[in-house]
């Protein structure tokens, strides 16, 4: 799942900078408060990017107008609406391509899935949702059985006969986990249960005939799954929590074909009406079923929720918004603008330029006065992590038939890491809050450990240069090193300041190199081809288990797989299997630590850091927003009461 970055500003060309700071204080920000960004970036910026500053600071000063994608439709006069902001946009609404948190966010509200996670309690917990209780496991942890809710429905659609729409069976769940293994259709979350369900592979490989049957994957009636494993699989409830394994009607996939990704038919609580790369806007349901909601059984925290205004919810049967509406706005300060307006979307997070403005303190974040009057405040850690990989299939820097090429890749690759300036991207865009780390297993999963070495994320340019010298690589020999990012200044920036920590220990200017994508769609795609030598992107954690990060590592979840590194160590996929059938114990953790720490020694990737997100969303909205592992499932209970005092 791909996040990107806040803006910066450099004091590196002080004409310049004060050009920017007088911008800033145009849009309202005092200058004494505009100093700290002088030194955020630690290595200089080549003087190449003073135009793209230009823009950045021209972006600032225009910001009292936002992306058109902020406008809001007309709504019919007393419809409860709420408005919904996120930075980019899914590309297909079709569960089969739910990659990210995007897609996550609609896919979960236009269909069921078997089980959720619990609105408010935090650690996560899983909860039934579609389903009518958790599985019941034979002693040998090989059979699931399943029972769903009965009476639940789909949308009405003409895909049905006499277009209303028909009652949701245990059927229609194996139709939907078929389809993520038919080629047809370039699934991207076959890797959830890859190798996993007994004959599910063998029916890839036979045809993906829809009429024929799967060994492991059967309804036993109207209301009843069985699943049958090849081996223990200690996370497959969780696995039917994620945007994947979404239900869809078979109907409705053979009547619309890839048309299905932005005419979605399901049953969730609520339909959509319209979507295009600037929104989505959904209505309720009409016939999402009945069932209050039970906060003590949410996990309810008064101490830390009830300023929320959440116990107005209590008893109540969601959705309670008649109208929804998610809009894709890219550019934070476009944003911040249409948030801070009164009248548009209603959640939203500061972006960089503005944080001193708008937190009394960072830690721990409080909001200044003219803001905590009109907003409520969330601050803690991602569920998830950003970091950059390396293509191991680029011969250039991965794998190589040559074994002494292979092996000053490695070299090669190490340089980088040591290169990597993780303190200057946590003050650049993360406002200083977040967590760096070494590795792959992120600080919200139970089997991280802060003890562990950091000198793999820790600056060393003198150690690169010594490195790349070491190993025969010369300005002259050191290949290109292809960047890709979307379209924006922003990315724009963010590259340019990679490209500077590379200049910094030796790469000529000229080689490394961007590559622009359109759309975020766009470069996903480009990843799951493997066309780019670095996979730059963050992931949030689909269920609480290192096992989630660890498989981003593990050679048969290649591309198009979740294994954008096509990392393959015979020895880390031989502990991936040993320990992904395992309970969670000592023994367990200790493996996961093994194998974190090879994909550090292997140099596979630049990694990580966990963001601190600051979420700020209007007082006549009652929620707790989340975009971690609860992600888009928090919309169906958010509740919007009339606004308490004119805004704007």
């Amino acid at each position: 799942m791909n996040f990107y970055p806040k803006r910066v500003l450099s004091n590196h060309y002080p004409s310049f900078y004060e050009f920017v700071v007088l911008c800033i204080q145009i849009n309202g920000i005092k200058k004494h408060n505009v100093g700290s960004y002088g030194h955020l970036l630690r290595s200089p910026l080549p003087k190449s990017l003073g135009s793209l500053l230009l823009a950045a600071a021209l972006t600032l000063t225009a910001g009292c107008s936002p992306d058109e994608a902020a406008r809001p439709a007309a709504a019919a006069p007393g419809l409860k609406t709420y408005r919904h902001a996120m930075d980019q946009a899914p590309t297909s609404l079709d569960p089969t391509q739910a990659a990210n948190v995007y897609a996550n966010h609609v896919v979960v509200n236009a269909y069921d899935t078997l089980y959720a996670y619990k609105y408010l309690a935090r650690p996560y917990q899983l909860k039934p949702n579609l389903a009518a209780d958790f599985p019941t496991v034979s002693a040998d942890g090989l059979r699931y059985t399943i029972r769903i809710k009965q009476g639940v429905r789909f949308i009405d659609d003409p895909c049905f006969p006499g277009g209303r729409g028909r009652e949701l069976v245990a059927e229609d769940l194996v139709y939907s986990i078929k389809r993520q293994f038919d080629p047809k259709n370039q699934p991207q979350g076959a890797w959830l249960w890859q190798g996993r369900i007994a004959g599910l592979d063998e029916w890839k490989a036979s045809g993906a005939d829809y009429d024929q049957p799967v060994q492991g994957l059967r309804a036993l009636d109207r209301y009843t799954i069985q699943i049958e494993l090849t081996r223990p699989y200690p996370q497959l409830a969780d696995t039917f929590a994620q945007g994947y394994s979404a239900v869809v009607p078979r109907e409705a996939a053979e009547k619309y074909g890839k048309a299905l990704g932005v005419h979605p038919v399901g049953s969730g609580p609520f339909r959509l009406v319209s979507y295009d790369s600037s929104r989505v806007v959904m209505e309720r349901n009409p016939w999402y079923r009945q069932e209050p909601v039970d906060l003590q059984a949410e996990g309810y925290d008064p101490a830390t929720q009830a300023y929320t205004g959440i116990e107005a919810i209590d008893g109540r049967s969601p959705p309670f918004i008649d109208r929804l509406e998610i809009h894709f706005i890219t550019e934070s300060s476009a944003a911040w603008t249409s948030f801070t307006k009164g009248n548009e979307v209603q959640f939203g997070s500061p972006p960089i330029e503005q944080v001193d403005r708008v937190l009394a303190s960072k830690k721990p974040v409080r909001l200044q006065p003219e803001y905590a009057d009109r907003f409520h405040v969330y601050s803690g850690p991602e569920g998830g992590f950003v970091f950059t990989a390396f293509n191991m299939d680029f011969p250039e820097f991965g794998y190589n038939p040559d074994p002494e090429r292979e092996r000053r890749n490695k070299a090669l690759r190490c340089a980088i890491i040591k290169a990597y300036d993780w303190e200057a991207r946590n003050q650049s865009w993360y406002f200083g809050l977040a967590n760096y780390f070494p590795g792959i297993i992120v600080p919200l999963s139970p089997e991280y450990d802060p003890a562990l070495s950091r000198a793999s994320v820790t600056l060393d340019v003198a150690g690169a240069r010594q490195l790349l010298r070491d190993n025969g690589w010369t300005p002259q020999n050191l290949p290109t090193l292809v960047y890709g990012t979307t379209a924006g200044v922003t990315e724009r920036l963010f590259f340019e300041q990679f490209r500077a920590w590379m200049v910094a220990i030796g790469w000529p200017h000229d080689k490394v190199v961007r590559k622009t994508y359109a759309t975020f769609g766009d470069i996903s795609r480009a990843w799951k081809r493997g066309e780019l030598p670095l996979v730059a992107k963050g992931w949030g954690l689909d269920y609480p288990d290192a096992e989630n990060t660890l498989q981003l590592f593990y050679g048969p979840n290649g591309s198009p797989g979740s294994n954008d590194a096509n990392y393959r160590n015979p020895e880390y996929d031989r502990l991936y299997e040993q320990s992904s059938v395992m309970l969670a114990s000592p023994e367990r953790t200790a493996i996961y630590r093994r194998m974190n720490q090879m994909v550090i020694d292997d140099c596979v990737a630049m990694t990580g850091l966990s963001r601190t997100r600051i979420y700020l969303w209007h007082k006549n909205v009652i929620a707790v927003p989340d975009r971690e592992i609860v992600g888009g499932f928090f919309l169906k209970y958010v509740d919007v009461l009339p606004a308490t005092r004119p805004e704007g």
